[in-house]
Formats: C-alpha cells, structure tokens, sequence
C-alpha cells in the first residue's frame, strides 16, 4: 500500500473548492447568489426608475404587473422592480456585514477562551451563556422600538453585536481540542509566543465550524432585516428594503399581491442560496469525505 502523499495548504484549498464545485447545491447556490449580488452591484444601471420617486401618484397607484411596470407599483406609485433592486443592496450589506463583523468577534472571543482557559474561560463563556438565553429578536425588537428607524450602518453593527454567541462556542469547542495536540505542544516547546501559536497553529485548524456557520447566518440576518423592515423598525424610508416592500402592501395583500410575490421569491431563493452553500461546505470542510483522487491513490497498490 503506497502512503499519500501529504497535501501543501495551497493543494488542500484547491482539493476543498473541487470538492465545493462538484456539490451541486453549491453550485446552484453560488449562481443565485452571484445574480442577487450583481443585481445590487449595477441597480442603478438595471433599475428603470428611481426606487424613491413617485411617478404619478394618480394614474399609476397601484398598479398590477405590466410592460411598463413588470413587477408592478406600490401605493405610491413607486415601481417595484427598481425597489426590489435597491433594496437588494440593504439586505446584502447587512448580512455579510453583520455576519462577517459577528464572526471576527465570535472567533475572538471562543480562541481566547479556549486557548487560555481557566478563569478567562469561565467568565467569557458564562457571559455567552446568558446572552444566548436572551431571544436575539426580543433585543432587536426592544432597542430598535427605542431608537426608533435607523440608518444601514446602525442596524448592521446592531445585528453583528447580537449574532456571534453561537460561533463563539463552536471556536472554543475547535481550539480546546487542538490545543494539546503534539504540534501544537511542539510550536510552544521551540520557544513561540502564544499569540503566534494561536493565530498560526490552532485558528486555521479551527474555524471551519464557525465559517460554515457564518454561510448559514447571513441567511438568519437577511430574514431579520426583512422581518423588522416589516414590523416598521428597521431601515426607515424612502429606502427601499425587500422587507418594507412587503409592509407597503401588508394591509391589501389579496390585492396588491405582487408586493408580497416578489419580495417574497427574492427572500426566499436567497436563504436558499445560503443555506445550499452553508450545507455544501459542511460536507466540503468533513474530513471523513475524502477526495477522490486522494482514496484512489490511498487504495492504489505498489508496482
């Protein structure tokens, strides 16, 4: 039996992404959310309006789909389509700043506590446990009914501030495993810093769970910032936001259902798209799930 050969990290990447693409969820999952994020990109060359103009508060109120108007216009004539675009950007920029702002903090947080442990463990993790016994939706709710309608860059700091509890522990569960593995005790015995061994030998071994969490939280944000835009809490307007497109025509929903419609798809094939590509790359980062080419030169026999 030939031993395999040992994968340098720039193998190993290239090995995860082959084993990512050929995962068709990630495939469908990457082409979603390559067409939301091009569509947020260029919104203001795709858009035919102005998302905050009102065109003709008489003639064109409420009108259904039309050539004109494929997705239709909102109460106050507004088009759609152009709130739809734009408000695609609200949502992206919320959820991977949020997610990724959360994250930095989540991983911050769980290296140290599990690295040092001791006491610095104890008291960190008892302050996670009693945020995460909070529902994160009571808090967004009661600050955002106290602050009032917010801007984009408040709402996302908001929501990074509460969403890094669980990444937190999945990091610390990672680096309390590596930290007593042999390379790990030989880094510290050649006389490195702590810091340079943490960042350096435990991280990269340990961030898998929390980046495949991270995939899955932006998702999680996203339907948060559509569900308090439509409570009437989140971006304020004339922004446009998938969430407030909904709320526009919460109150006549049998017939303005294109408000509902669209939105709704947009919503929805984007958490798909991140929970699609959440799951692939679990399955990608397993290490039980072995490439291909990797069991067959395992199994190939010696000339």
């Amino acid at each position: 039996m030939r031993a395999p050969a040992r994968q340098t990290p720039i193998a190993a990447e290239r090995s995860l992404l082959r084993s990512l693409l050929r995962d068709p969820r990630a495939r469908v999952g990457l082409i979603v959310l390559a067409i939301v994020a091009l569509s947020a990109i260029f919104a203001p060359l795709i858009a035919p309006y102005d998302p905050a103009a009102q065109l003709d508060i008489v003639r064109l109120q409420s009108k259904p789909p039309s050539l004109a108007h494929p997705f239709g216009t909102d109460p106050f004539s507004r088009d759609v389509l152009s709130r739809l675009l734009f408000g695609s950007r609200i949502s992206l920029v919320v959820g991977l700043g949020a997610t990724l702002l959360s994250i930095i903090l989540g991983i911050t947080v769980g290296a140290v506590a599990g690295y040092v442990g001791g006491l610095t463990d104890a008291v960190l993790m008892r302050l996670v446990d009693a945020a995460l016994s909070i529902p994160r939706i009571l808090v967004l709710i009661m600050v955002m009914t106290l602050w009032g309608n917010i801007g984009v860059l408040p709402l996302t700091l908001l929501m990074a501030a509460t969403g890094w509890f669980g990444s937190s522990w999945l990091v610390r569960t990672q680096v309390i495993a590596l930290r007593d593995r042999d390379f790990v005790v030989a880094a510290r015995a050649l006389g490195t810093s702590p810091f340079r061994v943490l960042v350096r030998h435990v991280l990269p071994n340990a961030v898998a769970p929390a980046l495949v969490s991270a995939t899955l939280s932006i998702a999680n944000v996203i339907l948060l910032e559509a569900g308090l835009s439509y409570l009437g809490i989140g971006v304020g307007p004339p922004t446009a936001s998938w969430g407030t497109i909904i709320q526009d025509g919460s109150e006549r929903v049998t017939d303005l259902w294109w408000l509902t419609l669209f939105p709704g798809l947009a919503i929805l094939m984007t958490v798909f798209a991140c929970n699609a590509l959440g799951d692939a790359l679990r399955e990608a980062f397993d290490p039980r799930q072995l490439p291909r080419d990797a069991t067959a030169a395992t199994l190939t026999p010696e000339a």
